[in-house]
């Protein structure tokens, strides 16, 4: 079971807790109380945007067209971004934690502080 520690990104730790792979990030973050900012919930607003860090990388990542345009709609992904499900998987790179299902990795979740 992976473990996911989730901070803020002056690297205060918000809460440690292992998950069950295959749930949606968005979902252990509500269901633990973690403050991470979500509207919609369903991958349009993009509010939920969080940065990932784990052992695999820098590498590469499929991701699903909604959340690849709401990406580069937010500017978190150029516009050369629309022409592949791939996307560079690295330590800067923003996700929509309503999109992303946990894997057997051990991730930290940087949230980053309301706008």
């Amino acid at each position: 079971m992976p473990q996911l520690s989730f901070r803020t990104e002056s690297g205060e730790i918000l809460l440690d807790i292992f998950a069950q792979p295959g749930t949606l990030l968005l979902d252990v973050a509500r269901a633990n109380e973690v403050p991470l900012h979500w509207r919609c919930g369903q991958g349009t607003c993009g509010t939920c945007r969080v940065r990932v860090v784990h052992a695999h990388q820098p590498g590469m990542v499929s991701i699903t067209p909604k959340e690849r345009n709401v990406l580069v709609r937010h500017g978190c992904l150029p516009a050369s971004a629309l022409a592949s499900l791939n996307v560079p998987d690295q330590a800067d790179s923003w996700r929509l934690a309503c999109h992303l299902p946990l894997d057997d990795r051990d991730w930290i979740v940087i949230v980053p502080s309301p706008a």
